[in-house]
């Protein structure tokens, strides 16, 4: 259901977009007049170096999209090819925020992200008063994963593919975790507050979050690979086959979703293009941008729902967002350019992998954005 607070919110992002002009990079300020190609071979080529240097990775690939043109690049090197699959550990939660949006859209669900979760839900709980909204943010006063000790003594069946995910949620909605804090009174990223959001999708959507997460998203958007479970206490199962994946039942929907290359880009098109996938609209555009309102940087880490926020320039909009996975895989979009990209990992041998991550961040999306620049500029010259 289309709440009055996220079409304030909503309208009031694009209309600050349009404002903008030029000076913000917005939406309408700076698509090109017509569609330049690309050259990206210094990308390749720094990935290249990467693995070169790399003792531990042997394979990277990478995806990159435009609001008009589609896949504009893509490169598999090292040992990945065009259809390597891989754990998204926490670069699920765009898709999952995305289809709880989804949900929120469907005029025939009474559901609203805004409302506080008890309306939805038909179980006793001491968390009925936060929002989906809270949950995805990571605004809900539930302790993420900086609490895991905890959580795995309270709320540690998100961590297992046994058992369901209606049974972890009702676990998770009826156990007052130990650090709980009133909600919106500050930002804990991760942990029991995802799993319970998908809990709660299941709930709305009559349906395994597998089954919804297909209806509302991968179907429209044709996506051929893409679906959850939960490896990530048992990775030695995962043996880069869909068919392997185990957790079906109870999927990690922070962490536990697999992709290819073309999937994601699909993914990153649904929101460069307003919501829609090959000319349907899935989400509302007004859904889109609601995802990239900070509701973390009040306190202290900016962050919308399932994106990081990188920190606008004074008086500007933010206009970079980013969903990595500790793996080392980076999703992300750049709405001034209106192009995005997707960087895939599957060296599993840590949780943390901040190598990749950081290369992305530093030195991938830079790298991508001066060729984007470069481009349209002869673009408009000519």
């Amino acid at each position: 259901m289309r709440s009055v607070t996220k079409r304030i919110l909503s309208a009031c992002l694009l209309l600050a977009l349009a404002a903008c002009g030029d000076s913000s990079g917005g939406r309408s300020a700076d698509r090109p007049p017509t569609s330049p190609g690309y050259d990206f071979s210094a990308v390749d080529q720094r990935l290249q170096q990467f693995l070169d240097d790399s003792e531990r990775y042997d394979g990277i690939s990478i995806v990159l999209v435009e609001e008009l043109q589609g896949v504009v690049h893509q490169t598999v090197l090292g040992d990945h090819d065009s259809d390597t699959v891989v754990l998204l550990a926490s670069a699920s939660k765009m898709p999952s925020a995305t289809l709880l949006m989804a949900l929120d859209d469907d005029a025939q669900l009474d559901y609203d992200v805004t409302a506080p979760i008890e309306r939805y839900l038909p179980w006793d709980g001491v968390y009925g008063d936060r929002t989906t909204e809270q949950l995805v943010s990571n605004t809900s006063g539930i302790p993420g994963l900086s609490a895991l000790q905890i959580v795995g003594d309270y709320h540690g069946c998100q961590f297992y593919p046994e058992g369901t995910l209606e049974e972890c949620g009702r676990t998770i909605y009826s156990t007052l975790l130990p650090g709980t804090v009133p909600p919106d009174t500050g930002f804990d990223y991760g942990g029991s507050q995802a799993h319970l959001a998908g809990a709660l999708a299941e709930q709305i959507a009559n349906s395994s979050l597998r089954q919804a997460f297909d209806r509302y998203i991968a179907t429209p958007c044709g996506l051929s690979v893409f679906q959850y479970g939960n490896t990530l206490r048992v990775l030695d199962s995962w043996t880069g086959s869909p068919d392997s994946l185990v957790g079906l039942d109870n999927p990690s929907v922070e962490g536990g979703a697999i992709s290819n290359l073309q999937d994601y880009a699909r993914l990153l098109l649904l929101h460069l293009r307003g919501g829609r996938c090959d000319g349907r609209q899935v989400i509302d555009e007004g859904s889109v941008s609601f995802m990239q309102v900070d509701r973390g940087g009040k306190h202290g880490t900016p962050y919308g729902l399932g994106w990081w926020i990188a920190p606008p320039e004074e008086g500007g909009l933010p206009t970079l967002f980013w969903d990595p996975g500790t793996f080392g895989s980076v999703a992300w979009l750049d709405t001034a350019r209106r192009i995005g990209g997707f960087v895939a990992i599957d060296d599993y041998s840590t949780y943390l992998a901040p190598e990749p991550r950081e290369l992305v961040l530093e030195e991938i999306i830079p790298l991508v954005s001066r060729v984007v620049d470069e481009a349209r500029g002869k673009s408009i010259a000519d």
